[in-house]
């Protein structure tokens, strides 16, 4: 039996694993500034970072706990997922290989 690639049902694992995923990075993205932040005050302070970098910390758990809970971006990530595994369904190639450029020299 053929899935159909237009099918919206979700599993158990991609509602509990993949789209989380998906959720993690794309926050991570959009709170970059904060993961900069904190990176670069864990880079300055070595050993004591967990004294010294607190509030840069706390600034990019509230970034990305906002994103967590917010229910339109789940949406977007969820519709995000089912578009990839739509196409990956009708193709057979998964995203990133379908990203990946081919070599210049062919």
């Amino acid at each position: 039996m053929a899935l159909d690639p237009a099918e919206q049902h979700l599993r158990h694992v991609e509602k509990d694993v993949l789209i989380p995923k998906i959720i993690r990075e794309k926050a991570r993205e959009r709170c970059s500034e904060q993961v900069e932040d904190f990176t670069r005050c864990c880079k300055d302070s070595g050993i004591l970072m967990v004294l010294k970098c607190r509030k840069e910390n706390s600034a990019l758990k509230d970034c990305l706990t906002a994103y967590y809970n917010d229910p339109a971006f789940y949406e977007e990530c969820k519709l995000e997922y089912l578009k990839e595994r739509e196409e990956f369904r009708k193709t057979g190639v998964p995203t990133k290989k379908r990203l990946q450029k081919l070599p210049t020299n062919m």
